[in-house]
């Protein structure tokens, strides 16, 4: 059996990519998606013709009986995952003050529960020397205006990685954050203008956004051999966005 690795969130952006560098890094990738099914399977498509070995499996992470049968499908494919990588989240914006506890429940369950249940089989399944890894956010040093929601949740995801890692004591299974600044995606871009884009870029010193392929190398490394001294860590791969 090659090594494994499941990626929640995979069908595009971050997700996509970190599943295309797991792929070229030997492991055979579990691309997990939500919603639409093409963009999975082409990715997985795109694995397999440079050599890789992946498959898509549909499941919604705040759904208990999905989140378990992502890493049955997976296991039955590819044996027990060495690596899990959580990048399943939505950010809707809304100030608190309108009190849309609907939006706020979904953003909670989405980021919040499904990092937990996750998490749950991941400490079930991942082998002793395994990597565990959930996405959190560098905006939590921000606390901008309408993101009340979406901090919530995951300064939450940040207690869980540093709760888990101690539980999984003895075991030599390193669980860690990647917390990025702003990242070059399509949803990131949708509705910004450019004016507000190159004021974004300014909020670095590097005076740049940051690529999905940025946040694949560092997943990467952490998920190889160099990797494994960092443990219980939130990581800010954000060009030196002041946290």
């Amino acid at each position: 059996m090659p090594r494994a690795a499941i990626i929640t969130g995979a069908s595009g952006g971050i997700g996509g990519s970190i599943a295309k560098r797991l792929a070229k890094d030997g492991f055979a990738v579990v691309v997990n998606y939500a919603g639409k099914a093409a963009p999975a399977q082409s990715l997985v498509a795109d694995i397999k013709a440079a050599g890789g070995q992946g498959i898509a499996v549909q499941a919604d992470v705040a759904i208990a009986a999905d989140v378990e049968r992502l890493f049955k499908e997976s296991m039955e494919a590819f044996g027990r995952p060495d690596v899990v990588v959580h990048c399943a989240g939505i950010m809707p914006l809304f100030p608190i003050a309108s009190g849309d506890v609907a939006t706020f429940d979904k953003v909670i369950a989405t980021n919040l529960r499904g990092t937990f249940l996750v998490f749950a089989q991941a400490a079930q399944h991942v082998p002793d020397g395994g990597r565990i890894m959930a996405f959190s956010s560098s905006v939590l040093a921000k606390s901008f205006p309408t993101y009340g929601a979406y901090i919530a949740s995951k300064a939450g995801v940040e207690g869980l990685v540093h709760v888990l890692a101690n539980e999984l004591r003895g075991r030599n299974i390193t669980v860690n954050a990647v917390a990025p600044g702003q990242v070059r995606t399509d949803l990131f871009l949708k509705g910004k203008s450019d004016a507000l884009i190159d004021e974004l870029k300014k909020m670095n010193p590097l005076e740049r956004l940051g690529l999905p392929e940025d946040m694949a190398n560092l997943v990467s490394f952490l998920a190889g051999p160099e990797g494994g001294w960092i443990n219980s860590q939130v990581v800010r791969p954000n060009g030196g966005f002041v946290y």
